[in-house]
């Protein structure tokens, strides 16, 4: 069995019905701030902590969002996603509080330590190779075998409202501070992320621009954005921003984007490395090059913050040990 399909584009009503779903299963993550970075950025910067999420990531929201609006009997024939690591996580994660059966397909590149963390959440992995294989074709064919559905990692309404939830709650944390948000940005892959965060801010907070952040070389989304049309990467891999190597914009979030985005925003490698390592000093958080992104855009300047007050999402803190340690060795001791 596909995925249900429920293709009625998405609402801050849904993302605030998400919200009510996730409530006790999803963790409130802190709105972070630093004195010096604001000093040094000479504005106020906030980091959404996804890191510190259950599994890692954001991708649980989503994940358990979906699941729960399964009946009884798909349920019962479990489920199937692909995911270079923090949708397969979220999925194994989400799936295990619902006591159900899990299968992810998994680029055999994947960090050792997103393979060993879905596998012990009690989901089956099954690997492939992220250039020859089509990780979309073995997932269906797993599912049609034994009649599971398919969790797709970004392009669903289900999913993409569960993501939300983490605008849902910057809006209310910068509410609760006394601050008004000139602008959100987040790490963008396919689009769920972003566009259901932009759904909550741009629904409860119009004037806040919202800016996908993405790593150079796969900014599909920016581009589409000024192509108006869905721009496809030249390559497939390459970057060390793992999580965030889809192809294409979703079809489901592409729209979406186009009404509710500011211009895209892109970095390199080595600035996401010093965006890490920043994030370790200063906030004492360990994200991964892909939920650095955002943050890189706000220390290189390409989201301002002088005389604003910005958020960025640090949406997931899944690396492994040789890449931090390649981050954090940027900076002398």
């Amino acid at each position: 069995m596909s995925s249900p399909q429920s293709f009625a584009t998405p609402t801050l009503a849904d993302v605030q019905a998400a919200a009510r779903r996730l409530d006790g299963i999803a963790l409130r993550t802190p709105l972070l701030e630093n004195d010096r970075v604001n000093a040094m950025l000479g504005g106020r910067l906030f980091l959404k902590s996804e890191c510190l999420q259950r599994t890692g990531s954001f991708k649980l929201r989503g994940a358990y969002n979906f699941l729960s609006q399964m009946s009884a009997e798909q349920r019962g024939k479990g489920a199937v996603g692909w995911s270079s690591g923090n949708h397969a996580q979220g999925l194994a994660e989400a799936a295990r509080l619902m006591k159900m059966k899990a299968t992810i397909v998994m680029p055999a590149d994947a960090p050792a330590l997103k393979v060993a963390n879905t596998r012990a959440s009690g989901a089956e992995v099954v690997l492939y190779d992220r250039v020859k294989d089509s990780r979309e074709a073995i997932g269906t064919d797993i599912a049609r075998k034994g009649g599971a559905t398919i969790v797709p990692p970004y392009d669903h309404p289900w999913i993409l409202a569960g993501q939300g939830t983490v605008g849902l709650e910057i809006v209310e944390q910068a509410r609760d501070l006394g601050v008004t948000l000139d602008a959100v940005a987040a790490p963008c892959s396919g689009g769920g992320l972003v566009t259901g965060i932009a759904l909550a801010v741009k629904g409860l907070s119009p004037t806040t621009s919202v800016h996908t952040g993405e790593p150079a070389g796969f900014d599909d989304m920016a581009r589409s954005l000024v192509a108006g049309t869905r721009q496809t990467n030249a390559k497939l891999s390459g970057s060390i921003c793992d999580a965030l190597l889809a192809p294409t914009p979703g079809e489901v979030t592409f729209p979406l984007a186009q009404r509710l985005l500011g211009p895209g925003l892109m970095v390199s490698d080595d600035e996401v490395l010093d965006a890490m390592e920043l994030a370790f000093r200063e906030f004492k958080l360990v994200v991964e090059p892909g939920g650095a992104v955002a943050l890189a855009a706000a220390l290189t300047g390409r989201l301002p913050v002088k005389g604003r007050t910005v958020v960025v999402v640090c949406s997931g803190g899944n690396v492994d040990h040789a890449t931090f340690q390649r981050a954090l060795s940027r900076r002398a001791a």
